[in-house]
């Protein structure tokens, strides 16, 4: 590869404002939310068992690499991990990033007036071509999945703009990956899955192992994709040159949605949930790899946090 100086971090486009809910490390501080959760009522963590098994397996499967959720369906596994990691170590800390856009209506693909923009949006979130060329550990895409169109679409952007831009495909394919939260059916075989259709070709240009599934119960799902209240609005190709999408939003369900987010982080930092964070990674194949097993320690012995643990009355989901 040609040595090139690094460049400067580009400025991050408009994108929907979202509260900082826990720290980065023991230095880190969260942002004051102060009133805005006020008024709603204690946060109902009843999918709690099954969001903690799902985010050690995403966790396991995708290297204990860094991770980048996609849209805002899965703001409770990104909460419950941000709480989960925040004390353990940098070197073996999974990056947690977020990548708000949402692929809704892009199924013919992105408008060229919009494709720049996107571009941006990747950038900010270190994963231009550049950046996953020159990064030393993978980073896998997670988002629930339908149909797989988003993560399709992002992957032929970012193949297209690593083309147009001579980065290395080789070495970008072995540190990209994806991770697809599915609807939780039936476990044979034979059962059809998102990436062996015919629309999705694109996964077989990754090695084996590089597009993965985790399934989560039906019920926990539907909340997260389609019912849950989220603390920031969808943000769709429509709403990406919106000069007003970092302002911090207001809406009826706003408190509602930050009791709950906070108490997912807070459940995050107890020792029960990471020693099932722990449990669930090790009991995984990938726990032959070394990063899987160092996070894994490093869950299991972290200090206990001596934050107050808040909200969250919990129970599976109902069969």
């Amino acid at each position: 590869m040609p040595h090139r100086p690094p460049r400067a971090p580009r400025p991050a486009p408009p994108r929907p404002f979202r509260w900082t809910l826990a720290g980065s490390g023991r230095t880190g501080r969260p942002d004051r939310i102060g009133a805005l959760a006020a008024g709603a009522p204690p946060a109902d963590l009843w999918y709690l068992d099954e969001l903690t098994d799902c985010a050690a397996k995403v966790l396991a499967r995708s290297g204990a690499g860094d991770l980048c959720f996609v849209g805002r369906s899965l703001d409770s596994m990104y909460d419950l991990l941000t709480g989960a990691v925040e004390d353990v170590p940098p070197r073996d800390r999974p990056g947690l990033r977020r990548l708000p856009v949402s692929g809704a209506g892009l199924w013919r693909g992105v408008p060229p007036g919009a494709r720049a923009r996107l571009r941006e949006h990747l950038a900010a979130t270190g994963l231009s071509p550049y950046d996953l060329a020159r990064r030393g550990r993978p980073v896998a895409l997670v988002d629930v999945v339908h149909s797989g169109d988003t993560f399709a679409l992002l992957h032929r952007e970012i193949a297209a703009w690593a083309e147009e831009n001579r980065e290395p495909w080789p070495v970008i394919r072995r540190t990209l990956r994806y991770v697809g939260v599915t609807w939780r059916g039936r476990t044979s075989p034979h059962h059809p899955r998102w990436q062996q259709s015919g629309s999705h070709a694109w996964t077989r240009t990754l090695p084996a192992g590089n597009v993965v599934n985790v399934s989560l119960h039906g019920a926990v799902w539907g909340w997260f994709g389609d019912h849950q209240p989220k603390v920031h609005r969808s943000f769709p190709a429509e709403r990406w040159f919106d000069e007003d999408a970092g302002r911090p939003p207001r809406h009826q369900a706003l408190p509602r949605a930050l009791a709950e987010s906070l108490a997912v982080v807070a459940a995050g930092r107890t020792p029960e949930v990471r020693q099932a964070l722990a449990r669930g990674m090790l009991a995984e194949p990938a726990a032959a790899d070394r990063a899987v097993r160092a996070l894994a320690h490093r869950l299991r012995h972290a200090p206990r946090s001596r934050r107050r643990v808040s909200g969250g009355r919990r129970r599976r989901p109902a069969p």
